[in-house]
């Protein structure tokens, strides 16, 4: 039965039909929704691993066993998971496994715009970019005999657009493969030297039999239109491009990125007059081409940043854009900003207060950067706050760990925080680590995490105890906060930004959005009692305006948190101030 589905949703329902056993991911916007979807359904073994390079390693478990198994991650998570991913490509497989990631072009939700094509050509792996839902649904669900027919993992590339756009889609049943029994076989599986060496020419012999399959593959195909421009394209840069051009054009499209059809692509080339390689990010098809003697446009004309669309291949060619409907005013800027009641702002705003430098990390909250808080120095990458702060440390006057913190979500902490904490136990520097515990996932959707005490289907499971596993690595100094007390979070750090070893803050409040935390009555300002003093506003919430010389609280946004009703020295915001 045709129905549609975002790309994401077709990519699970895919493996699930492909006869998934297991599926282990870390969340990551634009991945998420792969993993989510495969946990509604029976008959296969679903979580959320610590992180990627685990999420990876538990799927290599289950294939070894003989299960089809998969892992899915954004394109940062894949460097997380690349050890594993490069060893992975000499041992092969033995059940198929299947490798999801989402690159996020323009950045809509990452730190970075690599091109995981990359991961494919380095690990030597092969890599399949479906273009839409339908083939999100195709792609996904062959990449498994793919894998178990070459004895390789398979990396399926998304894109933000594709794993969240809709089309339609026609799924069929789900078939389980018989079960493949596990031999030992340490010349397959044990990567040491002697037998590394002997895996390496059997994976350059494997790439060789993918590139002729990738001649014939019903993965990449030719639709040829008027000859005087040919487009070799791929992924969601094919929609644009049969959208504005049609078939006045003569394409290529690629879907199996990795290894390229390289004869295919010399005969379409003797086709047409004039040859184009539209691709977002890296000139990656663009390179292969010239490798093999040809010389197309392609960089040259298309940008290597951000997004295409289908103005990208209007302006290119010369074409007038096409007529659009547009509102009669603009919309106004909306920035992304912390929620009203966000438990990370008492913090933030104790840490601004006291011109302290602040090592961030990747999370919601990375926008305590943002105005009028602009509290965080730094963001590099999961877990990187801690071990950033002990070096910074490390390399600074002794007095600047008076003056200096490291913040770091509750899932991000034992994603890699962990680590560069007991880094800084055992090379000891007085770095204080601030927690920011709000008992969720929170920037990806609120998915659970090992320290919350559920697992991805709700079910109860063992929750990491933060205060015992942190003094479980050497810090002696472990205090927990409330984030709403700013006179409490302000007197508890600064005790322990004087102290002369590590320590550990933790600031302790669920995330407002849980549905299980209720909102208390909104709080009001006494326009009589206020004296536009604006300290209010320093908190950055979105429910405090200025209206008229006086402060004033949009009663629809306010969760009655309290904190600015804490903040005002003229006791001018008052109401109930206290969640539940």
């Amino acid at each position: 039965m045709k129905t549609l589905m975002i790309g994401n949703e077709a990519v699970a329902r895919g493996l699930y039909d492909g006869g998934i056993g297991l599926v282990s991911s870390y969340p990551g916007t634009p991945s998420t929704e792969i993993t989510e979807f495969l946990a509604e359904y029976d008959g296969l073994h679903s979580e959320w691993a610590p992180n990627e390079k685990v999420a990876l390693e538990v799927a290599f478990g289950a294939s070894l066993a003989g299960v089809r198994s998969a892992c899915a991650m954004k394109h940062v998570g894949l460097n997380v998971a690349a050890d594993p991913l490069f060893t992975l490509s000499y041992t092969g497989v033995n059940g198929g496994l299947v490798i999801c990631v989402a690159d996020d072009p323009a950045m809509h939700s990452s730190q970075n715009e690599q091109d995981s094509r990359r991961y494919a050509i380095a690990s030597k792996v092969p890599m399949l970019e479906p273009s839409d839902s339908a083939e999100a649904y195709e792609f996904s669900r062959a990449a498994f005999e793919l894998s178990e027919k070459y004895d390789t993992p398979v990396l399926l590339r998304m894109c933000t657009r594709v794993a969240h756009s809709r089309s339609i889609v026609e799924p069929g049943e789900r078939e389980v493969p018989e079960k493949k029994k596990y031999v030992k076989n340490p010349e397959k599986y044990v990567m040491m030297p002697a037998y590394a060496k002997r895996r390496h020419p059997i994976v350059e012999d494997r790439t060789k039999a993918l590139a002729e399959f990738s001649e014939n593959c019903p993965f990449n195909r030719v639709e040829m239109g008027g000859t005087d421009i040919g487009i070799i394209t791929s992924g969601t840069s094919y929609n644009y491009v049969k959208e504005v051009l049609g078939d006045s054009v003569s394409v290529l499209k690629i879907g199996m990125t990795n290894p390229l059809p390289d004869k295919m692509i010399l005969d379409f080339a003797s086709k047409v007059k004039k040859l184009y390689v539209v691709e977002e990010l890296e000139p990656v098809i663009e390179e292969r081409c010239r490798i093999i003697g040809l010389d197309p446009i392609g960089k040259s004309l298309f940008p290597m940043i951000g997004e295409f669309s289908q103005k990208t291949i209007s302006a290119a060619f010369g074409i007038e854009d096409a007529p659009t409907v547009r509102a009669d005013t603009e919309a106004p800027a909306r920035p992304p900003m912390m929620c009203p009641g966000c438990p990370h702002r008492g913090i933030y705003y104790v840490l601004a207060k006291k011109k302290i430098t602040v090592l961030g990390d990747i999370g919601c909250y990375t926008l305590g950067a943002q105005p009028p808080l602009c509290a965080v120095d730094t963001t590099l990458c999961m877990g990187a706050s801690v071990s950033g702060t002990h070096g910074f440390l490390k390399a600074s006057a002794p007095d600047a760990a008076k003056r200096t913190v490291a913040v770091i979500g509750d899932s991000t902490f034992i994603h890699s925080g962990v680590t560069g904490l007991i880094n800084v136990a055992y090379n000891g520097s007085p770095s204080t680590v601030v927690i920011l515990d709000n008992s969720i996932t929170g920037m990806t959707g609120h998915q659970q995490n090992p320290t919350t005490g559920y697992n991805i289907k709700g079910d109860p499971a063992s929750k990491v105890d933060l205060e015992a596993l942190c003094r479980a690595v050497g810090i002696n100094r472990v205090r927990v906060v409330d984030p709403y007390d700013l006179d409490e979070c302000e007197r508890v750090l600064t005790e322990e930004l004087e102290a002369d070893e590590p320590s550990v803050v933790i600031s302790r409040r669920p995330c407002v959005l849980l549905k299980y935390v209720k909102a208390a009555s909104p709080l009001a300002v006494d326009r009589e009692k206020c004296r536009s003093c604006k300290r209010c506003m320093g908190l950055g919430c979105p429910a405090i305006s200025f209206t008229d010389g006086k402060a004033s609280i949009d009663a629809t946004l306010c969760v009655g948190c309290g904190v600015c009703g804490r903040l005002c020295p003229f006791d001018a915001i008052g109401g109930k101030g206290e969640t539940k």
